[in-house]
């Protein structure tokens, strides 16, 4: 299909995530305080979308306790600044096997495999407007680990979403993902129009080139809103291509730990360096309210205990 351009633009920004980039970069928040400060810095800086993981506040692992979704999430909403809560709902199917030659038993240690109400404990609590929902089961960089969703776990965790009025977004690594993910919101699992956020260059992937970029866009349908993203030096590339081939865009330090070469960012930094990016393009960056009506997002209000 021909690209359209999209003039009114909004941006997610990616706090923190699950990799190993706590030691990397003294920017990347580990507590809840940490995290919730910077999502709120983004947001100040023209994100209307913060997506956020927790991490121990003391080692920077990633984690999958409830309590520290909780306070990252009422931190968020008690600020003064008005952002868009997504949560990953993308923990809890980390696989990881033995050697080659003796898959099993498991790597206890590594291994975080969660059924579908587990992986959803933090959702259901905490409510955000939007979850991410990782459409499909992929290798990653790692030798022996498998990032692990079965399409029965999709189903039940689909369904979850869509009872409790969060609104998933489908993360696609690979055309497979879009493809179940068409499925889904066919066979009523997920509303339309659904949220798709295009991951890029994630090994082993979407490859970050733009034949496969564009195959993704084109498989997603017309009335579904879109965001791309991808790692490293290709991340503010990738936000002109989104904007380019009619998507919204995401950053942040979950994807890329640099603003220039050898200069580490900030959240709000990347953020900024977006802006100037879509705004120097003609588009325009859009709020909250204004991405809320788009997507059809119900502002959430604090939680009383």
């Amino acid at each position: 299909m021909p690209l359209t351009m999209n003039r009114k633009v909004f941006i997610t920004c990616a706090v923190t995530g699950s990799g190993g980039t706590q030691d990397r970069s003294p920017h990347v928040p580990r507590s809840p305080e940490q995290i919730a400060a910077s999502a709120i810095d983004a947001a100040r800086a023209g994100a209307a979308i913060v997506h956020c993981h927790v991490r121990d506040p003391d080692t920077g692992r990633p984690s999958r306790r409830v309590e520290l979704y909780r306070e990252v999430t009422d931190r968020i909403r008690d600020a003064e600044v008005d952002v868009i809560l997504n949560l990953t709902a993308g923990m809890g199917g980390d696989m990881v096997f033995g050697p080659p030659e003796a898959p099993f038993p498991l790597n206890e240690a590594a291994t975080d495999m969660g059924g579908a109400a587990d992986r959803m404990a933090h959702v259901a609590d905490c409510l955000p407007e939007i979850c991410t929902l990782d459409c499909g089961t992929m290798n990653f960089a790692e030798a022996d680990y498998v990032m692990t969703n079965t399409p029965g776990m999709l189903r039940a965790m689909g369904r979850m979403m869509t009872d409790l009025g969060v609104k998933p977004e489908i993360e696609a690594f690979d055309t497979g993902h879009l493809w179940f993910a068409k499925e889904l919101v066919r066979e009523g699992t997920l509303a339309s129009p659904a949220l798709v956020q295009l991951c890029m260059g994630v090994p082993w992937g979407a490859p970050s080139d733009l034949n496969t970029f564009l195959a993704m866009v084109n498989a997603i349908p017309e009335d579904w809103a879109w965001s791309a993203f991808s790692l490293g030096r290709d991340q503010m590339p990738y936000v002109a291509a989104a904007v380019l081939a009619g998507g919204n865009v995401r950053v942040g330090l979950e994807d890329n730990l640099f603003l220039d070469k050898g200069v580490l960012a900030t959240n709000a930094q990347l953020v900024e360096r977006a802006v100037t990016i879509v705004e120097n393009m003609g588009a325009r960056v859009i709020g909250p309210t204004e991405v809320r009506q788009t997507l059809g997002l119900t502002k959430r209000s604090p939680v009383s205990r």
